[in-house]
C-alpha cells in the first residue's frame, strides 16, 4: 500500500502542471505554460512524433485544447471551418464558421478559437464571429463584425483577433468610427456594450484582461494607440497614441503599472506607464526602440524580462526600461512560447528551437526541423498542452510527445 501510494503521489506531482489551453496564448493569454516534466534535450530528429492529422484546413490558425479535444480553424474547399479532434489525432467533428479565402497569395483563417463554458467561439477571416455549442455541435449565435457593427481594418489583411471570453461577455474589437470595442453576451451574442469613445480602426492584435488600479480592464492595441476600457461598462479608461505601420499584430504586455507594446514594419517597441489617481488613468510613454520589433510571433513577460523575435535575431529586454540585455541569432524570424524554463520559437521558415530561459544569456540547446514543410510561411503559433507540442502547417497537424 506503501508503494501504491507513493507511486500515485509522484504521479500526481509530474503532471500537476499539466495544462489545457483553451484560448489564444494560453489560459492567462501570456504564452506561459508551467509544465515542467518534459524533455530537458530534444533528440537531433526532434522530439518523437506521437500522432499527425490532415485536413485540419489552410490557414494561419493556432490551436486550442480542453477536455481532451482539439480546436483550430481551417479553409476546406470554399469555406471556412471549426474543426475538432481527440487526443489521437482523430477528426471529431467540424462546423462551417464563413467563406474561405483571405488577401495577398494568404489565404485562410489568422484568429484561434476559444473554449468556454461548453461552446467555442472563433472569428473567421471574412469577420464572422460564430459560438458553437460542444455537445450539439451546432451554432448558437453568430455576428459579422464588418456587417453588423461598421467594422473597419487597419489595413487589407482580414480580421484576425482571437475573441476573448471574460465572464458572461465575449469581448472583440471590430474597429470604426462608431466604438472600435464591443462586448456581447457569450450566450446569444446580443451586444452589452460599445466603447464608442475609441474609434480607432482594428489591428490583428487580441485583447487582454489586466486589473490596474482595482478597475478591471481590456487592454488593446491598433495602428494608431493604446488604450484601456473598464470590463464594468465599456467606457474609454485611458489612451494613448502610438502610430503602427502595415499590420500591428502582437498582443500587448501589461505588468506592474507597464504596457509593452511591440510591432514590425520599422516601428519596434514602446513602453508606457500606466498611472491612476482618484478614479482617473494617463498613459505615459517611457521609452521607444527598435531592439524588439516583433512581425507576428508574439512577445512574453517572465519576471520583469520581456522576450521576442526580433527579425532573424530572438531578443531580451528589461520591461521597465527596455533596455536591451541580450540579443543572438535564433534560427529564424518566429512564435515564441515559454513552457517550465525553456523558450521554443518556431522559425516561419520551419525550424523549431528550444533555449534557455534567462535574462543573463541567449542558450540554445535544441533544434530539429519539422517534416513535410509546405511552401507557406510557418505563422501558426506553436502551442504545448498537456505535454504535447502542437505545429499547423496548413491542412497538417503534427503533435510532438515533450513529456519525460
Amino acid at each position: 500500500m506503501r508503494i501504491l501510494t507513493s507511486t500515485l503521489l509522484l504521479g500526481f506531482v509530474l503532471n500537476s502542471f499539466a495544462i489545457d489551453w483553451p484560448q489564444w496564448r494560453g489560459p492567462n493569454r501570456d504564452g506561459i505554460n508551467p509544465e515542467n516534466n518534459l524533455l530537458d534535450v530534444w533528440p537531433a530528429e526532434g522530439p518523437k512524433l506521437a500522432w499527425k492529422a490532415e485536413g485540419v484546413g489552410a490557414g494561419y490558425s493556432s490551436i486550442a485544447t480542453s477536455g481532451g479535444v482539439v480546436y483550430t480553424l481551417g479553409d476546406l474547399g470554399d469555406a471556412c471551418f471549426l474543426i475538432a479532434l481527440d487526443a489521437t489525432g482523430k477528426h471529431l467533428w467540424k462546423a462551417r464558421l464563413g467563406d474561405a479565402g483571405g488577401h495577398r497569395g494568404y489565404p485562410g483563417p489568422r484568429s484561434t478559437p476559444t473554449v468556454s463554458g461548453g461552446k467555442v467561439y472563433a472569428l473567421g477571416q471574412h469577420a464572422d464571429l460564430v459560438c458553437f455549442d460542444i455537445k450539439t455541435k451546432k451554432e448558437v449565435w453568430r455576428v459579422n463584425l464588418q456587417r453588423d457593427f461598421g467594422g473597419k481594418m487597419m489595413s487589407g489583411w482580414r480580421w484576425s483577433e482571437s475573441p476573448l471570453v471574460d465572464g458572461d461577455k465575449v469581448i472583440i474589437t471590430p474597429g470604426g468610427k462608431d466604438g472600435a470595442m464591443v462586448a456581447l453576451n457569450k450566450d446569444n451574442g446580443t451586444v452589452v456594450w460599445r466603447c464608442e469613445d475609441f474609434k480607432d480602426s482594428a489591428g490583428y492584435s487580441s485583447v487582454i484582461v489586466r486589473k490596474i488600479g482595482n478597475v478591471s480592464q481590456y487592454l488593446q492595441l491598433t495602428g494608431k494607440s493604446v488604450a484601456g476600457i473598464n470590463a464594468a461598462n465599456g467606457k474609454l479608461l485611458w489612451q494613448a497614441a502610438r502610430a503602427g505601420r502595415t499590420a500591428v499584430v502582437s498582443t500587448p504586455i501589461y505588468h506592474d503599472g507597464t504596457m509593452f507594446v511591440t510591432s514590425s514594419y520599422g516601428v519596434g517597441c514602446n513602453g508606457f506607464t500606466v498611472s491612476h489617481a482618484d478614479g482617473s488613468f494617463m498613459a505615459k510613454q517611457i521609452y521607444a526602440n527598435k531592439s524588439l520589433s516583433n512581425h507576428h510571433g508574439g512577445v512574453i513577460r517572465v519576471g520583469d524580462y520581456v522576450y521576442g523575435s526580433s527579425g532573424n535575431t530572438i531578443a531580451c529586454l528589461n520591461l521597465k526600461t527596455g533596455a536591451e540585455k541580450w540579443r543572438e541569432k535564433s534560427a529564424g524570424k518566429g512564435a515564441i512560447i515559454v513552457v517550465g524554463d525553456k523558450i521554443i520559437l518556431r522559425s516561419e521558415r520551419g525550424p523549431v528551437s528550444m533555449a534557455k530561459l534567462s535574462p543573463e544569456k541567449y542558450e540554445e540547446i535544441s533544434r530539429f526541423n519539422q517534416p513535410d514543410r509546405t511552401r507557406n510561411r510557418a505563422w501558426s503559433h506553436p502551442v504545448v498542452s498537456n505535454g504535447i507540442l502542437y505545429l499547423k502547417d496548413q491542412d497538417t497537424l503534427f503533435a510532438y510527445d515533450l513529456r519525460k
